[in-house]
C-alpha cells in the first residue's frame, strides 16, 4: 500500500471522494476511478438496489482500481439510523441517536451497522455526528444527535467509533467542530454563529476531542461560518479551524474531509477555484463532491495544475494522500477492501 508512486494524478485524484448516478461500475465511474483517479465513492439512494447489487458494485470497483494499478477505494455511505440513513430493509433499521437510550444501544447499532456495511463491501460510514444541542432548542440536528450533555455525545459517540472501528469499518465524526446550534440547512444557505471560543471548548468541541482521543478515522468540517473563530471562512475552507485549531491544536492525525461541496451553503458564494486554494491552504485532505458533474473533474484539474506551483504546494499534497493510503492500508484487507464472501 506504501509502495504506491504518487504521481502528479494519484496526487489530485486522491483527494477527491465523489458521487456518481450509477447502480454498477458503468463507463463514468470506470472513468472516475481511472482518468480522474478518485480516492472514493459515495453511495446515496440513487446508487442502492439491494445487498447483493451493492456487493457486486463495491467488488467490481476496487477489482477495477487494482486492474489500473491504483489504490483501493474508500467507498461510503451515510448510516446514523434515524432520518439520515441510505441503507434501507432488508439492512437493520435503528432509530437514530436521538433514541438511543443507553450505551448497549450504541454498541449495537455499531457493531450490527459495521458488519451489514462490510458484508457489501463499504468501507467507511459518515457517522457519527457529534453535535451538541443546547437545551431547549430546536433546530436542523436534533434528531440526528445524542442530545444536549457534551459528555454524554462524547461517551456514546466515542462507542460508536471504537466497535465500527474494530469492526474495520472507518468511522466520520462529524460536522467539525458542530452544528447543533445551527437553525439554517447548509444545504440552502451559509449561516453563521457568534459562540464565545471559550463556549465552543467546553461544549461543542467535548466529543470531538474525545473522538481524536479514539483516533477516529475521519472529521468532516461543517460549512458554516463561525465569527468568533474565522470571520470570514466557513469551516470547510478555513484555515483557523480545519489546520490551527483541529490539526494543531488538537493535534488529530487521520483525515480532514470536508462536507459535501454542492451544499448552497459553498455552491451559492465560493467559486471553485477559490475552494481548490482553500482546501490546500488549510491542509484539508478529501474534498466530498456528492452530485455527478463537471465540478469534480474541474476540482481534479485545480489539484492537478496547483501541484506545479510551488514546492510547499506538492509537500502539503504529498502529505495528505500518504495520510490517506496509510489509512486504506490500515483498514482494507489485503489492500482491496473487498466484501466478505
Amino acid at each position: 500500500m506504501n509502495s504506491w508512486t504518487l504521481s502528479d494524478e494519484i496526487l489530485a485524484g486522491q483527494r477527491l471522494m465523489v458521487g456518481f448516478d450509477g447502480t454498477g461500475l458503468d463507463a463514468d465511474l470506470r472513468y472516475l476511478i481511472q482518468t480522474v483517479h478518485v480516492g472514493g465513492i459515495i453511495l446515496f439512494s440513487k446508487n442502492i438496489r439491494s445487498p447483493e447489487q451493492i456487493k457486486e458494485l463495491c467488488a467490481d470497483a476496487q477489482h477495477f482500481a487494482k486492474s489500473c494499478r491504483q489504490p483501493p477505494l474508500f467507498i461510503a455511505v451515510d448510516q446514523e439510523g434515524g432520518e439520515v440513513a441510505r441503507l434501507k430493509a432488508p439492512f437493520s433499521i435503528f432509530p437514530g441517536n436521538c433514541a438511543m437510550k443507553n450505551e448497549m444501544d450504541a454498541i449495537r447499532f455499531a457493531e450490527i451497522t459495521a458488519s451489514e456495511l462490510k458484508d457489501v463491501g463499504l468501507n467507511m460510514n459518515m457517522a457519527p455526528v457529534l453535535d451538541v444541542i443546547p437545551v431547549g432548542m430546536t433546530g436542523l440536528m436534533t434528531k440526528r444527535s445524542f442530545g444536549s450533555d457534551p459528555q454524554r455525545v462524547s461517551k456514546m459517540g466515542a462507542l460508536i467509533i471504537d466497535h465500527f472501528q474494530k469492526n474495520r469499518i472507518m468511522a466520520v465524526a462529524k460536522h467539525f467542530p458542530g452544528i447543533g446550534r445551527a437553525v439554517a440547512d447548509p444545504h440552502k444557505e451559509i449561516s453563521s454563529l457568534n459562540m464565545e471560543p471559550e463556549e465552543m471548548d467546553q461544549t461543542d468541541l467535548f466529543p470531538f476531542r474525545t473522538a481524536v482521543s479514539h483516533s477516529v478515522a475521519g472529521v468532516m468540517l461543517s460549512h458554516l461560518l463561525y465569527r468568533k473563530a474565522d470571520p470570514d471562512w466557513p469551516a470547510s475552507l478555513s484555515v483557523a479551524i480545519a489546520y490551527d485549531l483541529l490539526q494543531s491544536k488538537m493535534k488529530y492525525k487521520g483525515i480532514v474531509l470536508t462536507d459535501d461541496l454542492d451544499m448552497g451553503a459553498i455552491e451559492k458564494h465560493f467559486d471553485l477555484d477559490l475552494i481548490v486554494d482553500r482546501l490546500i491552504d488549510a491542509e484539508i485532505d478529501i474534498a466530498l463532491i456528492c452530485h455527478r458533474s463537471g465540478k469534480i473533474e474541474r476540482a481534479f484539474e485545480g489539484f492537478l495544475t496547483r501541484l506545479g506551483r510551488s514546492a510547499e504546494i506538492r509537500q502539503k499534497g504529498i502529505s495528505s494522500v500518504r495520510k490517506i493510503l496509510n489509512l486504506k492500508a490500515g483498514f482494507l484487507e489485503n489492500g482491496v477492501g473487498t466484501a466478505a464472501s
